[in-house]
């Protein structure tokens, strides 16, 4: 019973009333609330004002009215070289107790969260800040604002181009904040819209005076390929590149160079005078005003070729003055042709005025005219009936062009190509560039044409054939093909014939076939149109064999004669598909036996 009671009386004991620093649990509570509030109320992730308690070569104590204080790297404070104790700074709680238990914090943190806050506000208001350009980067300038690196493009550094970069590094400059992305945190200054802010109302009162006509100073701002922009003193005009110079100008850097000042004169602008533009070639005559009125069609001038086109050549006789010279007035060669086959660009040529407008400026030119016209003395170098030799120009389907000499084209008709060959088109019998003898036909000078001939070169071998296929003489021939009912017979001596189907049925009753050689009576003989109209039903029909015609004429001639004959024919039969000069010689000789024989 006693140990029961024992028990008993310790879980009964107050042992919070028990204290063994003589403070009661009451007394306890009121000090620790009253130390609490002595301590500051800080959060995570925010910038709190502290106090500096101790500055060392590495490091540096700032409290913050927390439990502990906080350790700052000395390199934070680089830019406060006279940093001392009981300084006040700003600090950023990064943790308010580590693993170790220790306050983490950092000044540089709450330097950039202060100053990004801070540029933020100045581009709501569009306040004017100080910063200091550090460096250059390709494009601008990097800027120190308020801590915070911002970019400066070159753009915005000034209204006019800025070359040299390099001499804003160092310097202390005002800017406005123009731009900035949240998401990466960039900066865009611009020190450019403090000037244009200053020169727009020295803008304004220029523009309101402007008018057409108006001779003004200006600076050379910009050069381009196509014109120059001129500062008119904050106001900026345009001299497009044809208004620079009455001559050509090939870039405008030919005539100004940056930053040079000179006169120019108000063109037009619009509505709102935001475009502007200018000349230059205005302040000065224009050359055609200045040119010799003693010049006149048909003198000779010296200028220089200034531009080239497929159509003919500009060439500058004086500054500002041009004439045209047609690739027609090149050559007298009919022949089209490309200008740059006769000049390019640079060249000083000397040329013969043919047209003259000085109230419309213009001028055309000649070179072949200073060069003698070959058809002046045509019919002297060219009479009908001479042979000349010519280069084959170009085909078209009634014939062929062929240059006699340079400027002289004659033309060769397709039906005076060959006596006996039949073409479709000239490209079959020559090619481009071949060289040909030709026989003049006839001459027309004032059309400047000349019709020639190539089988004129040789006899008539149908005059021949005449005495050889008369009508009624029979001869051997094959059949080649057959064309439109009728049979293709090849005859001696290359000659085809015609012969109509019914004219190919055999003795036997069946028609003759292609590839056969037969007997053919010539019905018809036709020497105008070229055509030998055969049969071989009428080699039996009429009841009697006759002697086919070289048997007979063989027959008429003796010794010798009849032996050349047959030579004579020989030699024909030798070219079948291109008679040549040799081969009329002797079919003419066969023409004249047989006469002789008769």
């Amino acid at each position: 019973m006693a140990k029961t009671t024992s028990t008993q009386g310790t879980a009964d004991f107050d042992w919070d009333a028990l204290a063994l620093d003589g403070y009661s649990h009451i007394q306890r509570s009121e000090l620790s609330d009253k130390y609490e509030g002595t301590l500051t109320s800080i959060n995570e992730k925010e910038v709190v004002e502290g106090t500096v308690v101790l500055v060392t070569k590495k490091e540096v104590i700032i409290n913050i009215g927390y439990k502990s204080e906080g350790v700052v790297a000395a390199s934070e404070f680089r830019y406060n070289t006279e940093l001392k104790a009981g300084d006040t700074v700003d600090v950023f709680v990064e943790c308010q107790e580590d693993k170790t238990g220790q306050l983490v914090v950092s000044h540089r943190t709450a330097r950039m969260h202060k100053a990004w806050l801070r540029v933020n506000d100045v581009l709501r208001t569009g306040e004017v800040i100080t910063g200091f350009v550090k460096c250059r980067t390709k494009g601008g300038l990097i800027v120190d604002v308020f801590g915070i690196e911002a970019f400066l493009p070159g753009s915005q550094i000034d209204v006019k181009p800025i070359r040299d970069y390099d001499i804003y590094v160092g310097k202390n400059m005002e800017f406005k904040v123009v731009k900035i992305n949240q998401e990466f945190r960039n900066v865009v200054v611009s020190h450019k819209a403090l000037i244009e802010a200053e020169l727009e109302e020295q803008k304004k009162q220029i523009i309101s005076g402007l008018e057409k006509g108006q001779v003004l100073e200006g600076t050379v701002k910009n050069i381009t390929s196509y014109g120059v922009f001129i500062d008119l003193g904050g106001v900026d005009g345009l001299i497009h590149i044809t208004d620079l110079s009455w001559g050509r100008v090939n870039h405008p850097e030919e005539i100004v160079e940056l930053d040079q000042k000179l006169n120019v004169v108000i063109l037009d602008f619009d509505d709102d005078k935001k475009r502007i533009a200018l000349g230059l070639k205005q302040l000065q005559p224009h050359p055609w005003d200045a040119l010799n009125t003693d010049l006149n069609v048909g003198d000779k001038v010296q200028g220089k070729v200034v531009v080239m086109a497929d159509y003919g050549a500009f060439v500058e006789i004086a500054a500002g003055v041009e004439g045209l010279i047609h690739v027609s007035e090149m050559s007298w060669s009919q022949h089209l042709r490309s200008a740059q086959d006769f000049m390019s660009v640079g060249d000083t040529v000397e040329a013969v005025i043919l047209t003259l407008d000085r109230e419309e400026r213009k001028m055309s030119l000649g070179i072949k005219q200073l060069m003698p016209d070959p058809w002046s003395d045509i019919e002297g170098k060219y009479k009908v009936g001479t042979k000349h030799k010519a280069k084959v120009r170009n085909f078209t389907n009634f014939g062929v062009f062929v240059e006699l000499e340079e400027g002289v084209d004659g033309l060769i008709h397709i039906s005076d190509l060959s006596w006996q060959k039949k073409i479709k088109h000239p490209s079959e019998f020559c090619k481009v560039g071949d060289e040909m003898e030709v026989v003049v036909l006839e001459i027309d000078r004032d059309n400047r044409r000349i019709s020639l001939g190539h089988k004129q070169l040789e006899e008539n071998p149908w005059d021949v054939f005449e005495t050889i296929f008369g009508e009624g003489s029979v001869h051997q021939g094959t059949i080649i093909e057959n064309k439109d009912k009728s049979g293709i017979v090849a005859l001696p001596y290359g000659v085809e014939g015609i012969c109509p189907s019914k004219h190919l049925r055999k003795e036997d009753g069946q028609n003759a076939k292609v590839e056969e050689t037969l007997d053919f009576k010539v019905i018809e003989f036709n020497k105008d149109s070229k055509k030998i109209v055969v049969s071989h039903t009428r080699t039996f029909e009429e009841g009697e064999d006759k002697p086919t015609a070289s048997s007979a004429k063989a027959s008429s001639k003796k010794g010798s004669a009849g032996s050349s004959t047959s030579q004579a024919v020989k030699a024909i039969n030798q070219n079948t598909e291109k008679s040549t000069l040799g081969d009329f010689d002797a079919l003419s000789a066969l023409k004249e036996k047989m006469e002789k024989g008769k």
